[in-house]
């Protein structure tokens, strides 16, 4: 990938460390018409309460349930983020399931604010793909249907949620990208992103307090400024004195303000800036990647299925494809670390080349428990607007 460079070695390395770590209110669309989820499966049960596979009676009992749904609603999976694109592209050609994406820039808080609004509706997602601590507060308000997939055992015990309400997926470090044909010297640490030159150049992927991406940025600076899992007023203040010397503006970054120059510099996931350099190349855009050396954080996105799912087969099905070693490689296609990059890195599964073109990463992640995010992201509730407005 272009101005992405590391030793191969230490790619592997570092995306094994990673992997053994630890819409505003949508408007209704009537009442759920379809019934599929009071059916009963090959296996005895309602599709809606299946929590394994055999439940279905086996695998091709779960395709025949889902394709005679014929589809599943998602949401917020925009196709260039950890390339999701040619993942619903695949699961649409292996099955006869049409997935639905509405809305696919739409942040952690809104997919939770779409099952509850659209509760009973068959227009309700399905699935959930959600960024921390959305995961943990949707299973802590009964949204999720316990379900595991077939490679469940696989994923390490600290990424998952023990009853399968949800679980990791794929994942990736806070990153800086650059646009190197605007900036002459690109920033490489949040130290850098102070300097005076970068005035008006610096930007987030959303509200930290809609968006995990943005929260993941907020809870590296704080890192790389004295803070720790406990304490993210550091980065609060980063970025309140970043805003006031003028460098970080209120713009959203996104693939269309990275091309049209609106966000020269993005604080992101490396995935979406590694996928950046690809995507722009030779569109008049040199977008580097560098993940800041003093603020390393990293994070995983967790998949859940809702538990008033419309099409319940559809989405346990759409479940197995991910966790699946042909999902799991797109998920790495698109420079995201999967969750099961240890168990197929050990049977052989993985694809190597994917794997060597992930950017460089140096020293193991460490992941905040639980308890520290909620008690995170009660402060930044209460002083981001404070701190940026």
């Amino acid at each position: 990938m272009t101005r992405i460079r590391m030793r191969a070695n230490g790619r592997l390395i570092a995306a094994l460390a990673l992997s053994t770590a630890a819409l505003t209110t949508l408007t209704a669309c009537g009442a759920k018409s379809d019934t599929s989820a009071d059916a009963d499966t090959a296996g005895g049960v309602k599709a809606g309460a299946a929590v394994t596979v055999s439940d279905f009676g086996g695998m091709d009992a779960l395709v025949a349930a889902a394709e005679k749904e014929g589809t599943l609603n998602a949401i917020a999976l925009p196709p260039d983020w950890a390339n999701y694109g040619e993942i619903i592209k695949s699961f649409e050609a292996k099955y006869k399931v049409k997935v639905e994406v509405e809305t696919p820039d739409a942040a952690s808080a809104d997919e939770i604010n779409a099952i509850k609004s659209r509760k009973g509706q068959d227009r309700a997602p399905d699935v959930v793909d959600l960024g921390i601590p959305f995961d943990r507060s949707g299973a802590a308000e009964g949204l999720f249907a316990p379900y595991k997939v077939t490679s469940f055992d696989k994923i390490p015990t600290a990424q998952k949620d023990p009853n399968g309400l949800w679980y990791n997926d794929y994942g990736g470090y806070i990153s800086i990208g650059c646009d190197a044909s605007r900036i002459k010297t690109c920033p490489t640490t949040f130290a850098d992103l102070l300097k005076p030159e970068y005035k008006g150049k610096v930007a987030l992927n959303g509200n930290p307090n809609k968006s995990g991406s943005a929260f993941g940025g907020v809870y590296a600076a704080s890192l790389a400024n004295k803070g720790t899992f406990t304490d993210i007023q550091p980065g609060i203040d980063y970025f309140g004195e970043l805003k006031k010397s003028g460098n970080f503006i209120p713009v959203e970054s996104t693939p269309a303000t990275v091309q049209k120059g609106e966000t020269p510099i993005s604080i992101d996931w490396d995935y979406l800036n590694a996928g950046y350099a690809d995507q722009f190349k030779g569109k008049g855009v040199d977008w580097q990647v560098a993940v800041p050396t003093d603020g390393v954080y990293a994070q995983y996105y967790s998949q859940a299925i809702n538990k008033d799912a419309p099409h319940p087969a559809a989405a346990r099905l759409w479940m197995e494809y991910l966790y699946s070693t042909e999902g799991q490689n797109l998920f790495l296609k698109g420079y995201a670390r999967p969750v099961l990059l240890p168990s197929m890195t050990e049977d052989g599964s993985v694809d190597k080349t994917f794997v060597t073109k992930l950017p460089e990463v140096d020293g193991d992640p460490t992941f905040p428990e639980a308890a520290d995010l909620d008690s995170v992201k009660a402060v930044l509730a209460e002083n981001w607007d404070k701190a940026v407005s």
